[in-house]
C-alpha cells in the first residue's frame, strides 16, 4: 500500500524544505502510483518538485547545499554492473552523492553485497543506502537531503559565531592599543573607534580632527596626535 506521510522531523524549521529536481527519465520508468507518492511526500514536507532532464535521479537543494541521488527501484541480480558503473561516473561530478537501492529479498541483498566488492567500490565513495521497499527508500532520500541542509545551516551559524568572536577579540586588541596612549581611558578609546575608525585612521588624524569629531579634551587630543608621530611615545614602555 502506497502511503504518504507528513513527517515534521523531515520538514525544515522555516516551513520550506527546499527544491527537489527529479529526472524525467527516472519518472517515466516508475509506476504512476509511486510517482504520486513521491509528489505527495515532497509536498507534505514542504519541498517544491521540478521535473527536469538531469544525470542523477534526484538533486535536492536544501539549506544551500545540493545533494544528488541515484535511486534504484528495481535491482537486477543478473545485471548489477550498470549501477556501480553509473555511481563511479557520477561521484566525480557531485560533491554529495548517495545511491539508494531497494533490496526486498535475500537474493537481491546477497547479490548486491557480492557485486559491491566485485566492482571495487570505495566504501563511502559514494555512500550506498539499502532499503526494503520503495517508500522507505524515498523517505531515506528526503531525510538525507534534509540532514545535509541542517548540517550546512549549522556550519554557517558556527562560522558566523567564530567571526563574531574574532570581531570581539579584534575590538579588545584595538581598545588595548588605543587605551595604552598616556591619559587615554577606555571610554576615550571607544569614542575614537566610533568617530574616527581604525588605528590607522587615528594615527593619521590631526589634533583638530579629533577635537572636531569627539568630546575628547584638547590635552588628550594633542597626546593622541603626538603619540603616533613622536618615537618617544610609540616606542615607550607601555606598548609591549
Amino acid at each position: 500500500m502506497i502511503r504518504a506521510q507528513n513527517d515534521d522531523s523531515v520538514r525544515n524549521n522555516s516551513g520550506v524544505g527546499g527544491v527537489c529536481m527529479m529526472s524525467n527519465k527516472w519518472r517515466d520508468e516508475q509506476h504512476s502510483s509511486f510517482i504520486n507518492f513521491t509528489s505527495c511526500f515532497l509536498s507534505a514536507n514542504s519541498f517544491r518538485l521540478n521535473i527536469v532532464p538531469i544525470a542523477p535521479d534526484f538533486i535536492f537543494n536544501c539549506g544551500g547545499v545540493s545533494v544528488a541521488f541515484i535511486f534504484v527501484t528495481n535491482y537486477n541480480c543478473d545485471n548489477p554492473g550498470s549501477i556501480f558503473t553509473r555511481a563511479q561516473k557520477l561521484k566525480n561530478q557531485f560533491g554529495h552523492l548517495y545511491v539508494v537501492v531497494t533490496l526486498p529479498t535475500k537474493e537481491q541483498n546477497d547479490s548486491f553485497v557480492h557485486s559491491y566488492f566485485r566492482y571495487g567500490m570505495d566504501i563511502g565513495k559514494p555512500t550506498f543506502v539499502p532499503a526494503l521497499d520503495l517508500e522507505m527508500g524515498f523517505e531515506k532520500i528526503v531525510r538525507i537531503a534534509h540532514a545535509r541542509g541542517v548540517c550546512k545551516k549549522q556550519d554557517v551559524v558556527s562560522k558566523l559565531k567564530t567571526e563574531r568572536e574574532r570581531s570581539v577579540q579584534g575590538m579588545d586588541v584595538f581598545l588595548g592599543v588605543v587605551s595604552s596612549i598616556p591619559r587615554v581611558e577606555t571610554h576615550d578609546a571607544n569614542a575614537l573607534i566610533q568617530t574616527v575608525g581604525s588605528i590607522e585612521a587615528i594615527a593619521k588624524a590631526s589634533k583638530e580632527s579629533i577635537l572636531e569629531n569627539t568630546d575628547i579634551s584638547s590635552e588628550k587630543a594633542d597626546m593622541i596626535s603626538r603619540f603616533f608621530r613622536d618615537p618617544k611615545f610609540y616606542l615607550g614602555p607601555r606598548i609591549s
